[in-house]
């Protein structure tokens, strides 16, 4: 059956709960990790706290989610498995092409993605967690200085590179269109966030979508919303929400943008756009896309070499 978004966040949630538990690691962000009880797993309170959802919302989905054999005793059972498939991230795609300009002198060496931070290279906090979500498929777009994503083979085989020939002549929309094909069912991520919060990085997902945080006022990239829909994209605001870079596409919605993200880049100043634009400017009418609300704690985007020596002190050195 179709699920309902109740029963998507429930059976969802309780998949999380069922695969970190397995291996070892923590409840779902916000259940805490003593949440589960010898029989009954997560408790229906843990539940409803991490879902959004009210205890009363969440006792009857289970109950409808227990007689089509999907849960039992507070636990998914393989049919809640299967039931969750169609709605199963295929690929995560990387925009890594870029300079970086604003990390100089970092960045005259090194592709900002790679930068350390406390010890670890941004972009492995996201390859991190979309290797925890069980996403099989990454591709990464380089392009400046790109032979040195190579090192990320050593420590992920799996990786697939496209090169973007043209990132020193355009935005970033030159490496969407060099992946314009793979965005049905598909996380596409700014390659230089370093992410707190992993379980961010979901294994599935009920709607396309983009990660913004509540503000009551901001300088940067925002968004408008209506009913937690995104109604505009915009450049500083009150009482919206902080965009961060990082997308889910479902399979119509990632069909759609491959033409639109090429009708784009062909229109005149088309390929000085941020891909972003395409389906939240362009065509947002096009598009029914939701915000996925995280925190500052979450999520961290390092804009300058101020920033990054604020986040790591063995810079300010």
């Amino acid at each position: 059956m179709t699920l309902s978004r109740p029963q998507f966040e429930v059976l969802s949630l309780l998949e999380y709960f069922h695969r970190s538990t397995r291996a070892g690691g923590d409840a779902p962000r916000g259940a805490g990790p003593k949440t589960a009880e010898k029989e009954g797993g997560i408790t229906q309170r843990a539940l409803a706290k991490q879902a959004g959802l009210s205890v009363g919302t969440v006792n009857k989905t289970l109950t409808v989610l227990d007689e089509a054999g999907y849960t039992e005793n507070n636990r998914i059972t393989s049919r809640g498995i299967e039931a969750l498939e169609p709605y199963r991230v295929k690929r995560a795609v990387f925009i890594a092409a870029g300079f970086g300009s604003r990390l100089v002198p970092i960045t005259l060496n090194t592709p900002k993605p790679l930068v350390r931070v406390r010890g670890k290279r941004i972009i492995d906090t996201l390859l991190d967690a979309v290797i925890a979500a069980d996403i099989e498929e990454i591709i990464v777009v380089r392009g400046y200085l790109g032979e040195q994503f190579d090192q990320l083979l050593y420590k992920y085989p799996g990786i697939k590179f496209l090169e973007n020939p043209f990132y020193n002549e355009s935005n970033n929309i030159s490496s969407a269109m060099c992946v314009r094909y793979m965005l049905k069912n598909a996380y596409v991520l700014e390659s230089d966030l370093y992410l707190s919060s992993p379980g961010l990085i979901a294994k599935y997902q009920y709607a396309s979508n983009y990660l913004g945080v509540p503000a009551e006022i901001t300088d940067d990239w925002c968004f408008e919303t209506r009913n937690g829909y995104i109604s505009k994209l915009k450049v500083g605001g009150k009482n919206c929400h902080h965009m961060f870079g990082v997308s889910y596409w479902n399979e119509n919605d990632g069909a759609k943008m491959a033409e639109h993200i090429k009708a784009v880049y062909e229109m005149p100043g088309g390929k000085e756009r941020y891909w972003d634009q395409v389906a939240l400017e362009y065509f947002i009418k096009d598009y029914s896309i939701e915000v996925r609300e995280c925190s500052f704690d979450d999520i961290i985007e390092i804009d300058t070499f101020t920033d990054l020596k604020k986040l790591d002190h063995t810079y300010a050195v």
